[in-house]
């Protein structure tokens, strides 16, 4: 006797199928039987992790035994000396996608709605529906946030707006003096998410800062990762920043224990290791000036992007172009799923690595 645990399921849930993360080297390497390969599929940083917070991660490795602290003291301190924030403001995450689900978890009921962007992070989607509620898909601008459109989206069912600033997939990026206007129009009961995933990267006179916004907008959240420009993906730590009242909520459903000993002294050492943001910031800028010169003289178009990645318009379907890479050895992600099918994202990687990206590209595309 069988049973259909889908029907035991949630509504949301039996609506969602699992996210599909940028294929491993290790898997590309099982099913090809091919080596030296590179992958450029999940925005990672490529210098490798910062030596500090490698020699702090092992030494937390000989307490593996403990559990970690569970309240990341050492880490909270470590983020109010760097960006000023006290310890009542932050909340812990296993990644900033951990936090994204804590946030949905405590404000959306069945019913209730989210607006987000067109083309924006497949993670808003999914915890939407997760938890029951409805995604409001506002249409893009050029790749980008259009901010009226999603401020005419939201409505008496709203409870949540998502912003990714720069965006993911797309890496456009709004201006301060358009995401302030936003913030100033939106009702106090709906709380803003302001995804920073990427914000280092940013470069500009015009970048809003998020954490500088946190005391003039009581209902905003900002999410920030140590995955990305910190080098951290591997170990998963990410945090929320939000007023005493919202964290407090936060913090009621985030599981004890969850981000681990090592992830937590890796992090605190980083930020304490500013040559190595330094130098995540400038390779990335060169190698996206790099992969910008390559695609044009291949006479492609591309979304001029503020993240640690570049989307290229393939002008054809883009599955077969990345099934094509990758029999040569080239792992990028196939936009298909964002309602993208003719664009791949390349994350930036060393200038060896976006030359061979780019060689393969040429080759793909001429036959």
């Amino acid at each position: 006797m069988s049973c259909d645990f889908m029907a035991l399921a949630t509504l949301g849930v039996q609506g969602l199928m699992p996210y599909e993360a940028g294929k491993p080297v290790s898997e590309l390497e099982r099913e090809l039987g091919i080596s030296n390969i590179v992958k450029l599929a999940s925005n990672e940083n490529p210098l490798g992790p910062s030596a500090c917070a490698l020699a702090a991660a092992r030494a937390a490795l000989t307490e593996a035994t403990r559990y970690p602290d569970s309240n990341g003291f050492e880490l909270k301190r470590a983020l109010h000396h760097h960006y000023g924030l006290d310890a009542d403001l932050l909340t812990l995450g296993n990644g900033s996608n951990d936090v994204l689900e804590l946030i949905a978890r405590v404000f959306l009921n069945p019913g209730d709605e989210v607006v987000f962007s067109e083309y924006a992070f497949a993670v808003y989607p999914i915890v939407t529906q997760a938890c029951g509620a409805r995604a409001v898909i506002a249409p893009a601008h050029e790749y980008g946030h259009n901010l009226q459109a999603m401020a005419e989206a939201i409505g008496e069912r709203t409870r949540l707006v998502f912003i990714a600033n720069p965006n993911n997939p797309t890496g456009t990026a709004l201006p301060r003096d358009q995401l302030i206007a936003f913030l100033d129009g939106v009702p106090d009961n709906i709380v803003v998410v302001l995804d920073e995933a990427y914000t280092e990267y940013m470069q500009g006179e015009d970048i809003p800062d998020g954490l500088e916004l946190l005391p003039h907008y009581p209902n905003l959240v900002v999410t920030r990762t140590f995955s990305k420009a910190w080098g951290l993906a591997g170990l998963r730590v990410g945090f929320a920043a939000a007023s005493p009242d919202i964290t407090d909520l936060l913090n009621r459903v985030r599981q004890p224990f969850n981000v681990s000993e090592p992830a937590l002294a890796a992090a605190c050492a980083v930020l304490d290791d500013t040559d190595y943001l330094q130098r995540s910031v400038e390779v990335n800028r060169a190698g996206m000036n790099q992969l910008e010169q390559g695609l044009i003289r291949q006479g492609l178009g591309f979304i001029p992007s503020h993240g640690n990645f570049i989307t290229v318009d393939v002008a054809r379907e883009a599955q077969p172009v990345f099934a094509a890479l990758l029999r040569e050895g080239v792992i990028v992600r196939p936009l298909g799923g964002y309602r993208m099918p003719h664009h791949l994202r390349v994350s930036i990687g060393l200038p060896e690595e976006n030359d061979r990206f780019l060689r393969a590209l040429k080759q793909v595309l001429a036959c």
